[in-house]
């Protein structure tokens, strides 16, 4: 059965075995994504090789997503690990406790953000581990933020910090994720993540710097922004404009902006960025049970399939995947949900999809061929494309057709297995159209796609290979055509 919505699986040490990646890659995984919050350099070069080998036992291209791991918002360690703070305790944060070895205690810890004495004033509510305990800021001192706890419990090291309502001054970029783009682009990985952009020109300056990293291999990645800072939430028009994607990242956006309004951005987030013909992730804590469990509870089950009908090109796994004890069955079980969702939706062209502008002959013809597979009800469309730009306009628009990318770019294809409806195949389109044509029919059938008879829309530019050059539309029935 044809699933569209994609699957974005972390791997670490529970998947780092190359059987289990494969049999992963098997239950349906679309996209890898490598965490560079943890590990070392090395640790995810070798890891991106295990993919693409993993990949080509499957017969499959996979694609690599490298997620920075932004500013370390965190507490120092503890003499002990941890401590557990008590409801109406005072408990200091000191951004200079550490400089000489100390270690923290009951009394206070230091920080790893260093900023945080500057960014915070009295009053200011901050939340840590990812909110589970709250301390109120009395006061600051120097480098010392005394603050009174609202919300007791264990804190133990290098827990996260985030400030209720967004106004942390930490830059997007840091001097690790500048090191760390360039290994990401030394093996070429397809989508890079940016975690807390809270602009354009923190989108803006990580794809430069990812293209003048990957100018030696000839390679450009697609840039995801990761929507978790409430000062994202009113740049969000300028940050997609900026990006390929983006990932609603409900863990930091959930404890800055408050569980209950994590909903409704989701929705808004996904609505927004199919408009803008951009991608969509949907991630964090999706199957989070399954870290333990062999099966997911009901309201993860929900959770999926709802962000499934919102749209979403991809749902991601975290821990589930990556050090949980279930990695395959959790793949298993989203693909499963993905399919029952999309099974239960009534497909349609969008209400508006005849007021869509449009200047570009390539977009006009991607439209068509939804359009024409819409009302013809075709069992394919077929798009031979050189950059990818066809199949993603097409993904973009709801309709039960699977669409089916064919390029001669490995890059390419990699980059479509995050497209919401579109499958990609390696097509090397040698000689003219006609006998691309006779090519792409015969890949398909091979692989079970279509049979003879069947009506599908193929679409094409001329001269073929180059980019957005697609200016033909073709209605085959397959094997009969001249």
């Amino acid at each position: 059965m044809h699933r569209g919505t994609k699957i974005v699986a972390t791997i670490g040490p529970a998947s780092t075995d190359f059987d289990i990646l494969v049999r992963m890659i098997r239950a349906g995984v679309d996209v890898v994504r490598l965490n560079f919050s943890h590990g070392k350099p090395q640790d995810h070069i070798d890891r991106a090789n295990l993919v693409r080998r993993a990949a080509t036992e499957c017969g499959r291209e996979v694609a690599i997503m490298a997620d920075m791991q932004g500013p370390k918002i965190r507490v120092g360690k503890f003499e002990e690990g941890k401590v557990f703070l008590e409801n109406g305790a005072k408990f200091i944060l000191d951004a200079k406790w550490g400089e000489n070895g100390e270690l923290g205690n009951i009394d206070r810890v230091g920080l790893d953000y260093k900023a945080l004495p500057q960014d915070v004033r009295p009053g200011d509510k901050l939340l840590l581990n990812d909110g589970l305990l709250v301390l109120i800021v009395d006061k600051v001192v120097g480098s010392e933020v005394h603050t009174t706890v609202r919300v007791g419990g264990e804190l133990s090291n290098n827990k996260g910090i985030n400030r209720q309502g967004g106004g942390l001054t930490a830059p997007a970029l840091t001097a690790k994720d500048m090191e760390d783009i360039k290994v990401a682009m030394s093996f070429c990985a397809d989508y890079l993540a940016i975690s807390f952009p809270k602009s354009a020109t923190d989108m803006e300056m990580a794809r430069q710097l990812a293209n003048i990293a990957g100018e030696p291999y000839g390679h450009k990645p697609l840039m995801i922004a990761k929507i978790e800072r409430a000062e994202a939430i009113p740049a969000l028009q300028e940050i997609l404009d900026a990006s390929d994607g983006i990932m609603v990242a409900r863990g930091d956006l959930a404890v800055e902006v408050g569980n209950a309004a994590v909903p409704a951005l989701q929705k808004r987030m996904i609505r927004l960025a199919r408009e803008q013909n951009k991608l969509a992730i949907t991630a964090t804590q999706m199957m989070e049970s399954m870290i333990v469990n062999a099966v997911p509870t009901r309201a993860e089950v929900s959770d999926v399939a709802n962000a499934v009908l919102d749209g979403t090109d991809a749902v991601m796994t975290s821990a589930e995947t990556a050090s949980g004890k279930y990695p395959v069955e959790t793949v298993e079980m989203m693909a499963a949900i993905c399919q029952e969702a999309e099974q239960s939706e009534y497909m349609k062209l969008d209400a508006d999809f005849l007021n869509i502008q449009f200047t570009r002959i390539d977009q006009s013809i991607a439209y068509g061929a939804l359009f024409t597979a819409h009302h013809l009800r075709v069992k394919a469309i077929v798009a031979l494309t050189e950059s990818g730009s066809t199949p993603l306009w097409m993904s973009r628009h709801s309709i039960d057709t699977p669409i089916y990318a064919l390029t001669p770019s490995k890059t390419t294809q990699r980059k479509a297995s995050l497209y919401r409806n579109v499958r990609s195949y390696h097509l090397l389109q040698e000689g003219g159209s006609h006998a691309v044509l006779r090519q792409a029919e015969e890949l398909l059938m091979a692989q079970g796609v279509v049979k003879k008879g069947d009506m599908i829309v193929v679409t094409w530019g001329s001269p073929m290979g180059q980019a957005g050059s697609t200016n033909a539309l073709k209605i085959v029935r397959v094997g009969e055509f001249d």
